[in-house]
């Protein structure tokens, strides 16, 4: 997990150094639009998250503050103080924290561009931070612990330019070497530049525009409620993902030890200062593209769906298919781009050893499949196959689906909810004759299925007036409906996760600091060199009893998070089929 973001630290040191970027304009996306989408039960759970996730990584202050804006929609800063209860100038901070990261936009409000600006907040950017750890271990696994560190950086900090991230990172690898090794400022260059040629981070949209197309688009509207437009996109600028040339040379230097740390702050702060003032990028500043890294989760379930379904070889066709698109598939596209069977067997790794025979077999394998992961769309070319992402989405979110009920209600329900997802409409007596279980028990079934939501009965009168002697009963399962459902049952369960987790932190606070005092004072003593009797004798300081209780404690906080990380799959999957389903209507 990342370390919470402390609200005087991101004022001190990044926020207030970028305030001037932020500038009015029309492009927002009221969350009163929003909620229009939800019932308001289920949105409650959805504020809850987003202000448990606020005050984890910000504090309480920033948490106040967005969940008041998630509740009442777009305020002004006078409105916004006087409802939450907290100091105008702690209110400019925190929606300085949010806007630097992302997740609060500002425009002319209801009375036009000669009004207050008023504040809203995307909480869809909140609830990422629900996704943080598994951003930054993505960027672990595919470009080692230098992309690791750029992304955590860069999310801990909202915005960064490429020089002052370069230098942080190499100080973080120097310092985590043995002496004598340090970090050339070149390897992290070159690894900051493959996150951006791979799209995983982009430059901020420039706010000059954005001010400019805010302006003319609320002169036109004098509307007391202006419709919400939506956010200037990074992608609608050309040097979105174009690296500036940076004068940047030399090595990571590692940290100052604690006693003269404070003695020189002042002056290294300085020196860094003035060392980033001549780098050349100053004004460019980068972000994590969160759409880019969705993509990757997005082709990783596939893949594995496929795996599971049907074998390997047909999941690394299918990997290379989506690793040949996936720059130039946009976000919401319900298929890949069309690919040609010669152009999947050249790109083919070599120690796949798939033949083009064997190849053509696996492809008409995976058309015919009724999964209909891949499609095929023409005869050019040896065949021209794609995948279809809204196809496979809507079946990953199905088997979600199904799994939830049997592991609630189990497996004859599960017998029950898929038959009807199958065949649509059916009669209770059908239900019966169709999923062979006895008539009581399919009855008690179906109305417990009924009464979470997860079934619906719909009525087809004879006559019109709906006596129920001349009436039709068919129970049928809405796929979209009832994901949403299960969406919100997951953001009450993440709720549940984190508060659960803050409570056993703070039943054991006391050993933990404790616990922190003696490793830092061991962490000491080994630097400085101390013979293993000191050592032994600093570590007896925490007494058995104590250090039984820290292990549960670790325990059972790694087994929430590992549980919080668990239900994010499924939200993620809930949420890009909803999102797909919404774009293909």
């Amino acid at each position: 997990m990342l370390e919470s973001i402390q609200l005087n630290l991101l004022i001190g040191s990044t926020v207030s150094l970028k305030m001037n970027r932020f500038k009015p304009s029309d492009s927002l996306a009221l969350w009163r639009g929003h909620a229009k989408l939800w019932p308001l039960e289920m949105t409650v759970q959805e504020v809850r998250l987003c202000g448990l996730l606020l005050q984890e990584h910000f504090g309480e202050v920033v948490e106040k503050v967005g969940t008041e804006l998630l509740r009442s929609g777009a305020l002004n800063l006078r409105a916004l103080a006087h409802q939450s209860g907290i100091q105008l100038d702690l209110v400019k901070k925190s929606l300085c924290v949010l806007a630097q990261h992302g997740m609060c936009v500002f425009g002319p409000g209801r009375r036009g561009p000669g009004g207050p600006v008023e504040y809203t907040v995307h909480s869809e950017r909140i609830l990422y931070m629900l996704r943080y750890p598994r951003y930054i271990y993505t960027a672990k696994s595919l470009y080692g612990d230098t992309g690791e560190l750029v992304i955590e950086e860069i999310l801990q900090r909202g915005q960064m330019t490429m020089s002052s991230t370069v230098k942080t990172v190499a100080d973080r690898l120097t310092h985590s070497m043995e002496d004598g090794q340090s970090m050339e400022y070149s390897e992290v260059i070159t690894a900051f530049t493959r996150l951006v040629e791979t799209h995983f981070l982009q430059r901020c949209p420039p706010m000059d525009s954005a001010g400019a197309a805010g302006r003319t688009s609320s002169a036109v509207s004098q509307s007391p409620a202006p419709a919400a437009a939506p956010p200037a996109q990074p992608e609608s600028f050309t040097d979105c993902y174009k690296i500036p040339q940076i004068h940047l040379t030399g090595r990571g230097k590692r940290r100052r030890s604690s006693e003269d740390g404070d003695a020189d702050g002042r002056g290294a702060k300085k020196a860094k200062m003035d060392s980033a003032a001549v780098s050349g990028d100053e004004g460019i500043y980068w972000q994590v593209n969160f759409e880019r890294f969705h993509l990757h989760f997005r082709h990783q379930a596939i893949i594995s769906a496929v795996a599971s379904k049907l074998d390997q070889t047909s999941s690394e066709i299918v990997r290379t298919m989506l690793r040949l698109s996936e720059v130039t598939t946009p976000a919401n596209a319900a298929y890949t781009q069309a690919l040609s069977a010669n152009e999947i067997f050249r790109a083919l790794p070599a120690s796949y050893n798939i033949g083009r025979p064997i190849l053509d077999q696996y492809l008409t394998l995976l058309v015919d499949d009724p999964m209909e992961f891949v499609s095929k769309t023409g005869d050019s070319g040896g065949g021209m196959y794609v995948v279809n992402l809204h196809r496979a989405l809507a079946n990953l979110a199905r088997a979600t689906l199904e799994s939830v009920v049997q592991e609630r209600f189990g497996s004859r329900s599960a017998r029950i909810f898929r038959l009807l997802l199958r065949k649509r409409h059916l009669e209770q007596k059908q239900v019966e004759d169709f999923a062979m279980i006895p008539a009581k028990e399919a009855k008690d079934m179906l109305y417990t299925l009924l009464s979470e939501n997860l079934v619906q009965l719909q009525e087809i009168p004879k006559t019109p007036d709906y006596a129920p002697s001349r009436t039709f009963y068919l129970y049928t399962v809405n796929q979209l409906p009832t994901a949403r459902l299960l969406l919100q049952n997951c953001y009450k369960a993440v709720g549940n996760l984190i508060e659960r987790r803050l409570f056993e932190t703070k039943e054991n606070k006391r050993h933990l600091e404790k616990s922190q005092r003696i490793e830092a004072i061991l962490a000491s003593l080994q630097a400085s060199g101390a013979d293993a009797a000191q050592l032994t004798e600093v570590e007896e300081m925490i007494t058995p009893p104590e250090r039984q209780q820290l292990e549960a404690l670790r325990h059972h906080i790694n087994k929430l998070d590992s549980s919080e990380n668990q239900v994010d799959e499924t939200i993620f999957l809930l949420e890009s089929y909803i999102s797909s389903t919404s774009s293909s209507r």
